[in-house]
């Protein structure tokens, strides 16, 4: 077997489904398969998984174990010559997989491979890419030199600057949520640590790869939604998981850093402090227009008295979807796109290429009943039902 997908997932039922519907797509040509494993979750993540998707390999640990062992667990039920290790709330292009196999066919000594992410508004996120977090890059990171100075070498290497988001190269550490390899190197590795923290898997292993002389790629020709969650809010407890994430990588590999140590703690007070005078987050305000992009008149119809609100319906046949948009960028926007008939590709483009704070994005994924999307990296999404 050629290839096998790892996804791993923790109770994002509706996200999962719309992963798995890409990754099938995407693999449809391969010799490929696709493991889920569920990490005891108390929605009905599983049940959805024998109903829509029964030929899919369903691994249902009855605890949850965390990233690290979960992953491990699928990687050693896989069959594939390479591996993809994916998050559950991704959406990958038809021919994601493709390009990326024959990317790697053609490298010499690489370890792991990642790829260009976006998030749910269509705008890229910088850790797609990144250096070794040095206690200097770190503090780096923490207190924003590297947006103060990005084209200073001395500041810019947390999120590999060096290299354009656009541009295919060699950097040192790539994030969990898209991490594709050899079955046998990731063996060879030992797999995710199994003691790891949260935030510091993916750079260990990254980090391993790189000691056993391997170069790993980012590789920007093919982009890969990651709607990311909760955990990306910058309050104290983010900044506690990641000191104990550093601190974790600086005693496997380094000696502990009390110059980190020092430093993250003021960044720690210094978010608090920005967080209490923050108070409440705004209210999020629903948009004015809503553009359903799709050929399904019967739905379109529906769509009004679901959002309660008026929906200005584009028939994919006969329009061109960014003409049509492009007149409507004033005031604040939400296009939802058909899966039917807009293919999980032609959705990341349209995302990537129309992303504005006015316009938000939601997808119908095709023989569901929930429209999802998100419109910030900061929450972990919405899903409206169609019913």
């Amino acid at each position: 077997m050629q290839l096998s997908v790892i996804i791993l997932n923790y109770n994002v039922r509706y996200f999962l489904e719309q992963c798995v519907l890409s990754v099938q797509e995407a693999i449809g040509k391969l010799d490929a398969e696709i493991i889920v494993i569920d990490n005891n979750s108390t929605d009905d993540s599983c049940l959805m998984m024998q109903e829509r998707f029964p030929l899919v390999k369903l691994i249902q640990n009855k605890e949850n174990f965390g990233f690290p062992k979960g992953n491990n667990i699928g990687v050693f039920e896989a069959k594939g010559k390479y591996i993809c290790i994916l998050n559950p709330d991704t959406v990958v292009a038809e021919d994601t997989f493709a390009k990326i196999l024959a990317f790697a066919e053609g490298q010499n000594n690489y370890g792991i491979i990642g790829c260009k992410l976006i998030d749910g508004t269509g705008s890229f996120l910088p850790e797609s890419k990144r250096g070794v977090p040095t206690p200097w890059v770190a503090f780096t990171k923490i207190f924003g030199l590297y947006k103060a100075f990005p084209n200073w070498k001395l500041f810019n290497q947390y999120y590999a600057q060096h290299i354009n988001e656009n541009e295919t190269g060699k950097v040192e550490i790539l994030v969990g949520a898209f991490m594709f390899m050899q079955r046998d190197f990731y063996l060879e590795l030992g797999g995710f640590d199994e003691d790891c923290f949260m935030y510091a898997d993916d750079i260990d292993l990254s980090y391993r790869a790189l000691q056993k002389q391997k170069s790993n790629y980012y590789f920007h020709e093919t982009t890969v939604i990651h709607y990311k969650g909760e955990s990306t809010v910058k309050d104290e407890k983010y900044m506690n998981r990641f000191q104990e994430a550093m601190n974790f990588f600086y005693q496997k590999h380094f000696k502990k850093s009390w110059f980190f140590t020092f430093f993250i703690k003021i960044g720690i007070v210094l978010f608090s402090f920005i967080k209490m005078f923050q108070g409440k987050p705004k209210t999020k305000s629903a948009p004015e227009t809503y553009i359903f992009y799709s050929s399904n008149e019967i739905l379109s119809e529906k769509l009004p008295s679901i959002l309660k609100n008026k929906v200005r319906f584009f028939d994919f046949k006969k329009e061109k979807m960014v003409n049509s948009c492009l007149v409507l960028r004033a005031g604040k926007t939400e296009i939802i796109l058909d899966n039917q008939y807009v293919s999980f590709k032609k959705c990341i483009k349209i995302i990537e290429t129309l992303k504005d704070k006015n316009i938000t994005f939601k997808i119908f994924p095709k023989n569901s009943n929930f429209i999802i999307g998100s419109d910030s990296r900061n929450d972990r999404g919405q899903i409206i039902k169609i019913e």
